[in-house]
C-alpha cells in the first residue's frame, strides 16, 4: 500500500536527504512542504515543487518532520489539528518528544527516528562511501527508533520510513525516547563533540609548538583510530604500560571529579533538552 508522505521543510538539509533518498520509491505518494525560498529553489533543482501546507496535511498518512528543534513546538501546535486520525508524526531527533512542546492528540502515532551516521569501523570500499560522513547516500549506517505515542502495531511502519529515509541501514535498534536523548544530546553532543573540540585545541597547540602541521595531524588521526579500537575492544590488545600510565596521570588533570553527574545526568538532560527547543519554564 502507497504510503501518502507530508514532507515538512523538504528544501532544507535534513530535507534534501530525505527527498533524495526516498522521491522515486514507488512506496510513497510525497507532498513536499516548504516555505523559504532557497528551499523552494533546492526542490526545483531537483525538478519538485511544494504543496501548500494544508493541501498536504489534510489526507497525510506520515507527516516528517524535518524542522529546527527550536521551531518544531510551535509549527507542531498548528498543523497537529489539522491531521487525520491515525495519522503518523515523524521526528527526526528526540527533543521535541522528550521536552513534551508536542501537543500529543490520543488518535495520532508519534515515532521518533535518528541516524548512528557511518561507524568509524566499517567495511566501505569506495571513495563516495568513505566520504559520505552522514549516511543516508553512499556510506550503510545504524539506526536509533522510538516508538513514543500510539498502537505498538505502528512501530512497524514508522521502522519502515526511518529505514528508507537514511538507507542505507544496516540496524534499526528500539529504544525509548529518553534513550535516545541519553545519546544525544548528552552522550554525542554535550560530552564526545566538546571532547572532539578539545582535542582539535590540543592538535593546535603541538602545532603551536613546532610541529609541522601535516605531520601531526597524520599523527593524531592514526592514533585516534587504535585508540579507539583499543579502548573499545575491537583491536584485540591493550594499551603500552606507557599509555596507560600517561592516561592515569592525565585523567584527573582534564577531567572534574564530578563531570558525569553534570553530563549524564537526567536534570542535566532535561535542562539541556529545554534549551535546545526553546521551551520555557511555568
Amino acid at each position: 500500500m502507497t504510503i501518502k508522505l507530508a514532507l515538512m521543510g523538504a528544501g532544507g538539509k535534513m530535507g534534501c536527504r530525505i527527498t533524495d533518498n526516498i522521491k522515486d520509491m514507488a512506496d510513497y505518494d510525497i507532498a513536499y512542504i516548504e516555505v523559504s525560498e532557497q528551499g523552494l529553489a533546492n526542490l526545483a533543482e531537483r525538478g519538485l515543487s511544494a504543496t501548500p501546507q494544508d493541501e498536504a496535511l489534510a489526507d497525510a498518512d506520515a507527516v516528517i518532520l524535518a524542522l529546527p528543534d527550536a521551531l518544531i513546538g510551535k509549527i507542531t501546535h498548528d498543523i497537529i489539528p489539522k491531521l487525520k486520525s491515525g495519522a503518523m508524526v515523524v521526528g527526526l531527533d528526540p527533543a521535541a518528544a522528550y521536552a513534551e512542546v508536542m501537543p500529543i492528540r490520543d488518535d495520532l502515532t508519534y515515532f521518533v527516528t535518528h541516524p548512528c551516521h557511518p561507524p568509524v569501523f566499517n567495511d566501505e570500499v569506495t571513495r563516495e562511501a568513505q566520504t559520505d560522513w552522514f549516511g543516508a547516500h553512499h556510506a550503510k549506517q545504524h539506526i536509533v527508533c522510538a516508538l513514543h505515542h500510539g498502537p505498538e502495531e505502528d512501530y512497524a511502519k514508522g521502522e519502515k520510513i526511518a529505514c528508507d529515509i537514511y538507507a542505507p541501514v544496516m540496524n534499526a535498534y528500539r529504544i525509548t525516547v529518553e534513550q535516545m536523548a541519553i545519546l544525544e544530546p548528552a552522550l554525542v553532543e554535550t560530552f564526545t563533540a566538546t571532547l572532539v573540540t578539545a582535542m582539535k585545541e590540543a592538535l593546535d597547540e603541538a602545532v603551536k609548538m613546532g610541529v609541522p602541521e601535516e605531520a601531526a595531524r597524520e599523527f593524531f588521526f592514526g592514533h585516534i583510530r587504535i585508540e579507539l579500537a583499543i579502548v573499545f575492544g575491537v583491536a584485540g590488545f591493550p594499551f603500552s604500560d606507557g599509555a596507560i600510565k600517561a592516561i592515569n596521570e592525565a585523567y584527573d588533570k582534564i577531567f572534574k571529579p564530578d563531570w558525569k553527574e553534570n553530563i549524564m545526568n537526567l536534570d542535566r538532560l532535561r535542562e539541556s533538552v529545554a534549551s535546545i527547543t526553546g521551551k520555557t519554564s511555568a
